[in-house]
């Protein structure tokens, strides 16, 4: 077992290096929301069909009307009535006017719709009181959606906007990557999950629920099970659930204590280690291989400190493992409410905090606390100091991660 000492930048690198997406699927457009196209997707129809009308109203040649004003209206024979999703197809001559209903289809040689409220029907004529100039309420055929052009990126992530483009192109099945199943084992003699009884000297597995929770977020499939500290036992559990799973994750048993037995299990079954400790704070023992195939993430003990390895390497590993284009964070660049000092300058330091709105402008506010998950779950955003710099000023504006 080795113990190389990486920077962020070049573990993350590392990472996202060795990790290809998911083969694809095609799925029911009905159940793609937030899912990744696997291909770029071309229309398959134009959107709408033909060119149609935006408003109730009626359809002119502009010409007929080009003189019309409230004080001289023109007056124009009534030829006929058009609606939505009919069939009949008329033909305007000059000196006539047809009514039309929104959405249905502009009449032949027509070039113009008045809208309903500029016009005065009277009888088998109706007054036109105001201009309409060509083009006028006319939606053209293939206006939102043109036959052939590209409606879906590979890699872009499907939202319910983009539900609806890819339904007016055509398209009832789109080919997205599969979700991971992601393995999250718990290792400890002390940690029980929280179903079980908690008796004296055992704690509940909050680190495993939170990791549950993020993959959840991503619509990510999970297995979740605790294990002893045991080398055969933890040796037999990962060989069993890897079976199933497109990822593992595991969590506590990450360093060099005598209980500390994931690396040295891991390194038996023949897996290929990448990194083992990189230099953020917290979190330093995160590690990341390959075993069969799939990745493995180490993470360690320490809430803070499993969290951060988490967000830092393993999310952005499961997320491109899930076909995404940029496996990251959202970002924004607050205001800093508070200075922020690091330890060493070689390594990246983060720092948990809340965000709120002064004058107008967002403030990252850094978390303190003596109890680590009470800060965890009260954090909205991550701050960073980078490598190569010692601290941040107050009110200096800086980018953050989102947690929320």
């Amino acid at each position: 077992m080795s113990f190389l000492s990486l920077g962020l930048g070049k573990a993350l690198a590392l990472t996202l290096e060795h990790i290809k997406p998911l083969p694809a699927e095609n799925i029911n457009l009905a159940e793609s929301t937030d899912r990744i196209a696997a291909s770029d997707l071309y229309a398959l129809v134009n959107a709408p069909s033909i060119d149609s009308s935006l408003k109730d109203g009626y359809a002119v040649l502009s010409q007929d009307i080009s003189d019309a004003t409230p004080e001289c209206p023109v007056s124009l024979r009534l030829a006929g009535h058009l609606a939505a999703g009919g069939e009949k197809d008329l033909e305007l001559r000059p000196g006539t006017t047809i009514r039309i209903l929104t959405g249905a289809r502009i009449p032949a040689s027509a070039d113009a719709v008045v809208s309903e409220e500029f016009v005065k029907p009277e009888g088998n004529d109706v007054l036109v009181m105001n201009f309409a100039e060509p083009g006028r309420n006319i939606q053209p055929r293939g206006r939102d959606v043109e036959f052939r052009t590209c409606i879906l990126k590979q890699g872009q992530q499907i939202s319910p906007g983009i539900i609806g483009l890819i339904a007016a192109a055509g398209h009832s099945m789109v080919p997205v990557f599969k979700t991971p199943r992601v393995a999250i084992i718990g290792t400890g003699d002390e940690i029980v999950l929280p179903r079980e009884p908690l008796t004296e000297g055992k704690l509940y597995a909050s680190n495993i629920m939170t990791i549950n929770a993020w993959c959840k977020r991503y619509k990510m499939k999970t297995l979740i099970t605790v294990v002893n500290d045991d080398f055969d036992t933890i040796s037999n559990t990962l060989k069993t659930i890897s079976a199933d799973a497109d990822a593992i994750i595991t969590s506590r048993g990450a360093w060099t204590g005598d209980r500390d037995l994931v690396a040295q299990v891991l390194e038996g079954l023949g897996w290929k280690e990448y990194f083992h400790r990189i230099r953020i704070g917290p979190g330093k023992a995160v590690g990341f291989g390959m075993i069969d195939g799939k990745p493995v993430f180490i993470l360690p003990g320490g809430p803070s400190s499993n969290l951060m390895g988490f967000l830092q390497i393993a999310l952005p590993g499961l997320l491109a493992l899930a076909g995404h284009a940029n496996p990251h964070l959202p970002r924004i660049n607050p205001r800093l409410a508070a200075d922020l000092e690091g330890r060493e300058r070689d390594w990246t330091d983060f720092f948990f905090g809340r965000l709120e709105e002064e004058e107008g402008f967002p403030v990252f506010h850094p978390l303190k606390g003596s109890s680590r998950l009470r800060v965890i779950s009260e954090a909205e955003a991550i701050a960073s100091i980078p490598e190569g710099k010692e601290y941040l000023l107050k009110g200096s504006v800086i980018s953050v991660q989102l947690l929320k």
